[in-house]
């Protein structure tokens, strides 16, 4: 954590949920106990600390920006879960489908002629460490506005070409701060970033913001596979 850059609304909802005995945390760090144990106690909890947390957020309400003097242009570490993939720009297209009324496939040109959003927020990894870095891209809401979600529509399935997949509840995809980012602080984004488009908000954790997305899949239900790192332990929620 940065020197007094605390997480105050965090901090309390996470409090809340170790009072009453029902937070995730320590599993997401593992070695408490066996892995039976940690499975058991994880399914258990899992959906009602969904239920609690969804309560708790709320999709209008703004996280914290920064001016542009508090950016930290060295301390976004780079995690892969896989090697760097490829990804020629010029025939990359971004996929929406699933439950939606307008399918859409995009091509980056296309992508950067709709409105730019810049932010500058806090990006925070589940291993400790934080940076305040500037995003720029599409808001995510944008896009599903053009693609009409359906009425049953609740989940949004992030697929990306390294085989990386990630899951997000709707509510959380069209707040006002997630983006589909292709720029950090000013600049394209970088192959190793995730170009030529991620996930950026300041609202999840870092593991659920992935990087070179290329498809993006509405559901009325979870899929069996929630994510990649949920899928080891890790809460599905992933919220701030």
């Amino acid at each position: 954590m940065l020197p007094n850059q605390g997480f105050p609304r965090s901090l309390r909802r996470r409090r809340f949920l170790q009072l009453s005995g029902l937070s995730s945390i320590s599993l997401l760090l593992g070695g408490c106990g066996t892995p039976l144990y940690d499975d058991i106690l994880n399914k258990a909890s899992e959906p009602f600390n969904q239920r609690v947390e969804t309560l708790l957020f709320n999709p209008q309400k703004p996280a914290p920006e920064f001016p542009a003097s508090a950016i930290q242009p060295n301390a976004l570490l780079v995690n892969t879960f896989n090697s760097v993939p490829d990804i020629d720009p010029e025939t990359f297209r971004l996929i929406i489908d699933g439950e939606v009324n307008h399918p859409l496939s995009l091509s980056m040109t296309q992508l950067q002629r709709m409105p730019l959003t810049s932010m500058i927020i806090r990006h925070v990894c589940v291993e400790g460490w934080a940076a305040i870095v500037q995003w720029g891209g599409v808001r995510l809401r944008d896009l599903m506005y053009l693609a009409q979600p359906k009425a049953n529509a609740r989940y949004v399935y992030f697929q990306s070409a390294d085989n990386y997949y990630e899951t997000w509840d709707l509510a959380s995809a069209v707040h006002p701060q997630t983006l589909m980012a292709y720029q950090k602080n000013g600049q394209p984004l970088s192959d190793d970033n995730g170009a030529p488009i991620r996930v950026a908000s300041p609202i999840k954790l870092g593991y659920k913001q992935s990087k070179w997305v290329t498809r993006i899949t509405l559901a009325n239900h979870l899929p069996p596979k929630k994510g990649y790192w949920e899928d080891q332990g890790y809460e599905w929620y992933g919220g701030l």
